[in-house]
């Protein structure tokens, strides 16, 4: 049995995002390269983004997105783990996180299609809403 078992998820979601970022990066290269694009054509991230078609940024959207909400889900469960608040339900928890944020990035990734994505993120966002209650109960 693991020590600390609810920092796997936050590992596992740690390694998603480098994947997340290798599979953005390689995806600009390819579109830059498909649209004749140089190194000066794009001096600004957001310029180069808006010369390349929307599939190729679908990935690095993602890439920023996975750097924001789960930031707080990585402080969540430091707290609850060095609190001993890691129990089964808020291990569950974690990976339901994990698992539909890696789920939201494959679709934002691909098809992009906010219907597909937006409960996917609501769910997660709900995870993470459970153990943030759930340490502030046991903590106060």
């Amino acid at each position: 049995m693991e020590a600390f078992p609810m920092l796997v998820p936050v590992l596992v979601l740690v390694l998603w995002s480098c994947v997340q970022l290798v599979w953005a990066i390689s995806a600009r290269i390819k579109a830059v390269n498909d649209q004749g694009l140089s190194a000066s054509d794009g001096q600004r991230t957001s310029t180069l983004a808006n010369a390349l078609p929307p599939q190729a940024q679908f990935k690095a959207d993602n890439y920023n997105h996975l750097m924001e909400q789960p930031t707080i889900f990585y402080a969540t469960v430091m707290v609850l783990t060095f609190a001993g608040l890691d129990g089964a339900m808020n291990v569950g928890l974690a990976w339901a996180y994990t698992g539909l944020r890696i789920v939201h990035s494959v679709v934002q990734s691909t098809t992009n299609i906010v219907m597909v994505r937006m409960p996917l993120f609501v769910l997660s966002t709900l995870c993470l809403v459970a153990l943030a209650i759930n340490g502030l109960v046991a903590l106060t």
